[in-house]
């Protein structure tokens, strides 16, 4: 069996809008990573940028179950001795209300170049407006 090439100018790459108010974060992320990678493509390959570009608005309304959002913990380190941070889900999403699922979206994409290439392709809103009405994109339910 060969490897597939498929030219850029000949991969059809379309525009998709996911609503993610009120759905569970890991749902709508692992979507989201399938659409960026082309995995529900007949060409797929692993190797190449062949995915679509998605829009995720309403980020902010997105849930979590359990008691994850007092519980769920995220860390980063600023550089300096001693300087790990760690902030609850509740006060990450008050404070940007993005991050959770452009962190999720991106654990879920591949380490390297190619997934900070297609981490690019996704574009994540807190509200219900995008400004990418004129690219047409498609909405797609999770």
């Amino acid at each position: 069996m060969k490897t597939l090439f498929v030219k850029p100018a000949e991969a059809p790459r379309a525009w998709y809008v996911i609503d993610a108010q009120g759905k569970r974060l890991g749902r709508v992320a692992v979507k989201v990573a399938q659409l960026l990678r082309g995995k529900n493509k007949p060409f797929f390959t692993g190797h190449q940028e062949i995915g679509d570009y998605v829009i995720v608005i309403n980020a902010s309304k997105i849930e979590v179950s359990g008691r994850k959002r007092e519980n769920k913990l995220y860390h980063h380190h600023t550089g300096y001795p001693g300087g790990l941070k760690t902030v609850t889900f509740e006060k990450l999403i008050e404070r940007h209300p993005t991050d959770p699922l452009e962190l999720a979206i991106r654990g879920m994409l591949p380490k390297g170049p190619l997934g900070r290439k297609l981490a690019l392709n996704c574009k994540v809103y807190a509200g219900a407006d995008h400004p990418h009405a004129a690219q047409k994109p498609v909405a797609i339910e999770v």
